[in-house]
C-alpha cells in the first residue's frame, strides 16, 4: 500500500486510533487542567518522595515526569512497575496506583500493601478494582474518564501527574510551558496527517525507513523515556519487535556489540532522537555513536524534535513517535488498537492461582 492513499489507511484503522493519536493536545490541556482542580488533602505537602504504582501504558505518564524532576525538582519521583512494595515507603511517601482498567494485577497487588500503613494515597484509575478499592478506604481518585486504550490517555495522565507535583511543590509553575507545549503539539499534529503526502510527512518517511527493520531507539536525559515511548509504540501499535536504550550509558556497553552478528547489521536501524538543550557532552556523544554505528555499517537516523523547551520537546518527540507506530502498523497491513496477545496473556494467567 502507499501511505498516501487515505481511504486505503482508513480501512486498516477500523477502531479509529488515529482520532485518539491526534487528541494528545487536548488531552495535556484537560489532564492538567484535572489535576490542578483536584481535591488534595492538606498533609500530602508533607511528603518527600513520590512512589508511583502502574504498569505499561499506566506507568507511561509517570516515566516522563520522572524525567523532568531531576532538571528542577525537589525530591525524588519513582516508578515501581512490579508485585510488592519497595521498603523505601514509609508515612512521608505519597504512593499513586495508575491504573486505566484499575484491574492491573501487579499494581493491585503493590497497592494493597499500602492500605495499613501510613503512606499517603492516590489512586488515577478509569474504574475496575482499583476505583472501588480506593472508594472503601475513602482515598482520593482522580478518574481517568476517556475511552481509549491505556497507551492512548498518556497526555492525560501526564499532565495530571505533572499538576499535582507543582501543587505539592515538587516543582515550580508549570502553567505557560504547558500551554507553550500545546500550541506546539498543535502545530505539529497537521503535519503529521494523512492527507500530507509523503514528501513533507517526517512521520510517514520515518515509517517507511522502518518498515521491515528491527528499530533500537536511543534518548538521552529527558529524551530517555520518550525513546522507551517509542519503543512501546512500535511495539503495540505496530506490532513489531522493538528496543530502547539510553545515552551515556549505552557508550559503555552496547557500542561494544556493533560488530556482531553480522548477519542482523542490514536488519537494524537505530533512531537517535535528539534535541539541541542536551547537556553538550551528550551532543557529543550522539554524534561519536552514529560514527561508530555507519562504521559498522549500520543504519542509523538523527531525529532532532520540536519546541522551545523540554515540556515541548518531550511531547513533540511523543506525538511523532506515536505517528510513526501509526503509520508502521498500515505498512505493515495490521490494525492499530488491538493487542491480542496481551488479552491472551492475561486470559491464560487467570488460570493460575
Amino acid at each position: 500500500m502507499t501511505l498516501d492513499d487515505v481511504a486505503a489507511c482508513r480501512q486498516l484503522d477500523p477502531s479509529h486510533m488515529l482520532s485518539r493519536i491526534q487528541s494528545l493536545p487536548e488531552q495535556c490541556r484537560a489532564g492538567w487542567r484535572r489535576g490542578m482542580e483536584f481535591p488534595l488533602p492538606p498533609d500530602y505537602s508533607t511528603v518527600n518522595k513520590v512512589l508511583l504504582l502502574g504498569m505499561g501504558g499506566s506507568a507511561m505518564g509517570g516515566d516522563l515526569v520522572g524525567s523532568l524532576i531531576p532538571l528542577e525538582g525537589k525530591i525524588p519521583f519513582l516508578i515501581h512497575r512490579d508485585y510488592g512494595l519497595p521498603a523505601l515507603v514509609d508515612d512521608n511517601t505519597l504512593v499513586i496506583a495508575s491504573s486505566y482498567s484499575g484491574n492491573t494485577e501487579e499494581t493491585l497487588d503493590a497497592f494493597s500493601q499500602t492500605l495499613n500503613g501510613g503512606a499517603k494515597k492516590l489512586v488515577i484509575a478509569g474504574g475496575g478494582k482499583l476505583r472501588l478499592l480506593a472508594q472503601a478506604r475513602s482515598i482520593p481518585t482522580l478518574l481517568i474518564d476517556r475511552e481509549a486504550e491505556p497507551r492512548n490517555t498518556l497526555g492525560f495522565t501526564f499532565t495530571c501527574l505533572l499538576a499535582l507535583c507543582q501543587r505539592l511543590g515538587l516543582l515550580p509553575s508549570r502553567g505557560r510551558g504547558v500551554t507553550d507545549m500545546v500550541a506546539t503539539l498543535k502545530r505539529l499534529s497537521p503535519r503529521l496527517s494523512p492527507d500530507i503526502p509523503i514528501v513533507d510527512n517526517p512521520a510517514k518517511q520515518m515509517a517507511l525507513r522502518l518498515q521491515g527493520r528491527l528499530v533500537v531507539v536511543y534518548g538521552a536525559g529527558f529524551l530517555a523515556q520518550v525513546a522507551h515511548r517509542w519503543k512501546t509504540q512500535l511495539n503495540e501499535n505496530s506490532k513489531v519487535w522493538a528496543f530502547y536504550e539510553t545515552l551515556p550509558e549505552l557508550n559503555h556497553n552496547s557500542v561494544v556489540g556493533y560488530p556482531l552478528p553480522s548477519q542482523v547489521k542490514e536488519h537494524i536501524i537505530v533512531v537517535l532522537l535528539h534535541t539541541l538543550s542536551l547537556h553538550h557532552r551528550l551532543l557529543a556523544r550522539y554524534q561519536v555513536t552514529q560514527d561508530l554505528l555507519e562504521k559498522e555499517g549500520i543504519e542509523s537516523h538523527l531525529t532532532t524534535v520540536d519546541g522551545r523547551n523540554p515540556l515541548s520537546q518531550m511531547m513533540s518527540a511523543v506525538m511523532l513517535g506515536d505517528f510513526v507506530s501509526y503509520y508502521l502498523a498500515l505498512l505493515n497491513g495490521v490494525d492499530p488498537s488491538p493487542v491480542a496477545t496481551i488479552d491472551y496473556l492475561k486470559e491464560r494467567l487467570a488460570r493460575f492461582q
